[in-house]
């Protein structure tokens, strides 16, 4: 079996789910900051997020919608009025990957991912930052019999 022409990684995972996995962490990396994952993670949503930044630094309309498409409405937002105007000085190159340590239990390859640049986050994008994903709680309901 050969490989050629099929490009990127597998990571075990089907399209969907690597499709979602990649989201999330672009999603992360462009709420805080800089994020802590796998190398071979790192190197796939690099140039995703690279792309990302710059379409969202075009503003108009229609980027916009590219960017909410990929991420969601409020991170997607946050990008392009936030922090894609703190990177005009650069045409590419936003984004950092540095190798880390190996993680303890299975001893695989750790990168961080951060901007480049310094982002700020005033108190204007504070409030426009969208908050942590928290897990939801199920609630049981008691069922009443009736007789």
């Amino acid at each position: 079996m050969h490989r050629h022409g099929y490009k990127g990684r597998k990571l075990g995972r089907k399209r969907d789910q690597r499709t979602a996995l990649f989201r999330n962490l672009a999603k992360q990396l462009i709420t805080n900051g800089a994020i802590e994952t796998t190398l071979p993670k790192a190197k796939e949503i690099l140039p995703m997020t690279e792309k990302l930044i710059t379409k969202a630094k075009q503003g108009d309309l229609a980027s916009r919608r590219q960017v909410i498409a990929v991420l969601d409405v409020k991170v997607g937002n946050f990008l392009v009025d936030s922090i894609a105007p703190q990177l005009t000085e650069r045409t590419s190159g936003y984004l950092r990957l540095e190798k880390t340590d190996a993680r303890v239990g299975d001893n695989a390859p750790m990168a961080i991912v951060e901007f480049v640049d310094e982002i700020n986050f005033d108190a204007e994008a504070e409030a426009n930052k969208p908050a942590p994903v928290e897990a939801k709680k199920v609630e049981k309901t008691e069922v009443k019999e009736e007789a």
